[in-house]
């Protein structure tokens, strides 16, 4: 278990990676494995991680509403909340204001399309993290099954961090599942993309494990974890 409050924060400077997809993803599936009670934020001014969690019957995971001057007070409360992880969406940009989130981060996950305009954008993402002295994931999003440019795209990734094991493929079901507020694994637990999901979460977690110094590798990574209870900070996030 983690001995404290972590933060995840999805930062990727071009549009179309999947950012707000994955995050909502691997939140849910972070408590569905019990590793909550788990908040989002999103400091996207688009603000569709919001939309999509205000059509969520669901309130897990919580939402908190913030806003980057307020990012440093708004995690202090999660914390004092009892919130295990947040993860944090970011709009597809790199500013002095993205920096600053990142710099709250335990763990920088960048989703990335196999496609050649994608990979010549993981410039920005990786100096900021590395500025931030922060572990940056690559991962690889959207790919097309059996493609070829999907194992090009792990090899090039790799020259510039640490590429996560899971491919994400490309499937309808990934976004037919957030019309209505819900992800794949709600729909069908057992589906290639939920599977996908599952392992992305498992490995991100051992990730953090890590960083935690807790991590054991001959132990099950979710056996020791507890959902106390969850939290929701409002019902309306806007």
């Amino acid at each position: 278990m983690l001995s404290s409050m972590r933060v995840i924060v999805f930062a990727s400077q071009k549009g179309g990676s999947g950012k707000t997809t994955l995050s909502g993803h691997i939140a849910v599936e972070a408590e569905r494995q019990g590793a909550g009670p788990v908040a989002l934020i999103d400091t996207d001014p688009q603000g569709s991680l919001a939309k999509w969690w205000n059509v969520r019957k669901d309130p897990a995971p919580a939402f908190i509403q913030s806003v980057f001057s307020n990012l440093f007070h708004d995690l202090d409360s999660a914390r004092d909340e009892g919130f295990r992880l947040v993860v944090v969406d970011t709009p597809p940009a790199v500013t002095r204001a993205i920096s600053e989130v990142v710099s709250f981060a335990d763990l920088v996950v960048a989703p990335t399309r196999p496609s050649p305009h994608d990979l010549r954008a993981v410039g920005p993402t990786v100096d900021i993290a590395e500025a931030r002295g922060k572990q940056l994931i690559f991962v690889v999003n959207a790919a097309t099954p059996r493609a070829r440019i999907t194992s090009e795209a792990a090899i090039a990734l790799s020259q510039h961090g640490t590429v996560a094991p899971v491919t994400v493929h490309h499937r309808v079901d990934f976004a037919a599942s957030m019309i209505d507020g819900r992800t794949v694994m709600e729909i069908d637990p057992f589906c290639q993309s939920a599977q996908e999901v599952s392992q992305l979460w498992k490995y991100l977690y051992e990730r953090l494990q890590r960083a935690d110094g807790a991590y054991r590798a001959q132990e099950d990574p979710m056996a020791a974890m507890a959902n106390p209870h969850n939290r929701v900070f409002g019902r309306r996030a806007v």
